[in-house]
C-alpha cells in the first residue's frame, strides 16, 4: 500500500507544481491569515483544491488534514490520513524565490507510511516510504555522519540559537535558513546540511512528509524531548523538530536536556 500511495502523492505532486508555477512571480492575490499564522495566496487554494479533489477522490476512506482545510476530527476516525501542505514556503512564494514545496504524507496509526515534497521552481522532487530509501529525483541520498555539533551546518533561525533553550551550553554550529520546513528536512536528507532544528511547535502538514524522507536518508528525527513524532493529533503540532545525523542529534539533545 505505501507504495501505491507513493505513486498517488507523486503525480498530485507534480500538478500541484504546474498549478503553483502558473501563479509564482505573476503577482497572486493573497491575504494575512492573521494571529500569526503568515499569509495565504491564491496559490495555496488553487493548489489545495486540486489536491483535495485528487487525493480524496482516490482515496475516499482516508482522513484530510491540510493547512487550507477546516479540519475536523473524523480524520482521528480513519486508520490512514493525507497530511497535506499545498505550499509550503508561501513567503518565499511571495517573494519569487525559488524554496517553495509541495508537502503530501500518508500516515497510518501515527506514523507516516509515504511522503513527496517538491520543489516546482527548482523542479526537485524528494520521496520515501515507510520500507524503502529515500529519493532525490530518484536518485538515493543520505544523511550526513557529522558527530558533533562544534561547526555543524545547521538550518534553523536565530532564535532557536538563544542561551536561553539551552542549559548545556549553545551549539556552536554554522547557521543557515530556508524558509519551508520540508525543503530543511529534505536537505538533511541530501546530506547538504548536518541538521536542522526548530525549537517552536510545528505543525504537522510542514514537517509530516520530510520528517520520513530525513529518517529513511538516516538522520535521526524526533521532537525537542527527544521523543518519535507521531501524526494525526487532535491538536496537529509537534512539540518542535530536531532531524540530523544520530551523532549531532546526540549531542544537540545533550545541550537541550543536560542530565
Amino acid at each position: 500500500m505505501p507504495a501505491h500511495d507513493l505513486a498517488l502523492l507523486t503525480e498530485a505532486a507534480l500538478r500541484a507544481g504546474e498549478i503553483a508555477l502558473r501563479y509564482w512571480k505573476n503577482a497572486p492575490q493573497f491575504r494575512d491569515k492573521g494571529n500569526g499564522q503568515g499569509p495565504v495566496t491564491e496559490a495555496d487554494l488553487a493548489v489545495n483544491d486540486m489536491l483535495a479533489d485528487r487525493l480524496r477522490g482516490a482515496r475516499p476512506d482516508y482522513g484530510w488534514l491540510s493547512e487550507e482545510s477546516e479540519d475536523g476530527l473524523a480524520r482521528q476516525q480513519t486508520e490512514r490520513q493525507f497530511i497535506i501542505d499545498p505550499i509550503d514556503g508561501t513567503r518565499a512564494f511571495l517573494a519569487g524565490e525559488e524554496t517553495f514545496a509541495h508537502s503530501l504524507a500518508v500516515a497510518e496509526r501515527g506514523r507516516v507510511t509515504a511522503a513527496v515534497v517538491y520543489l516546482p521552481a527548482l523542479d526537485r522532487l524528494y520521496t520515501a516510504c515507510d520500507h524503502g530509501p529515500a529519493l532525490c529525483d530518484g536518485v538515493e541520498v543520505t544523511a550526513s555522519l557529522r558527530s558533533a555539533s562544534a561547526g555543524a551546518s545547521v538550518l534553523t533561525t536565530n532564535a532557536n540559537l538563544q542561551p536561553d533553550q539551552w542549559p548545556g551550553g549553545v551549539p556552536q554550529v554554522d547557521r543557515n535558513f530556508r524558509a519551508s520546513l520540508a525543503y530543511r528536512l529534505c536537505l538533511v536528507a541530501e546530506g547538504r546540511f548536518d541538521g536542522m532544528l526548530t525549537l517552536r511547535d510545528a505543525w504537522e502538514w510542514d514537517i509530516a512528509a520530510g520528517a520520513l524522507i530525513a529518517e529513511r536518508a538516516g538522520a535521526r528525527v524526533t521532537d525537542r524531548h527527544g521523543a518519535a513524532l507521531m501524526f494525526n493529533a487532535t491538536h496537529p503540532q509537534a512539540p518542535g523538530v530536531i532531524a540530523a545525523a544520530p551523532g549531532l542529534h546526540a549531542d544537540l539533545m545533550a545541550r537541550l536536556m543536560p542530565v
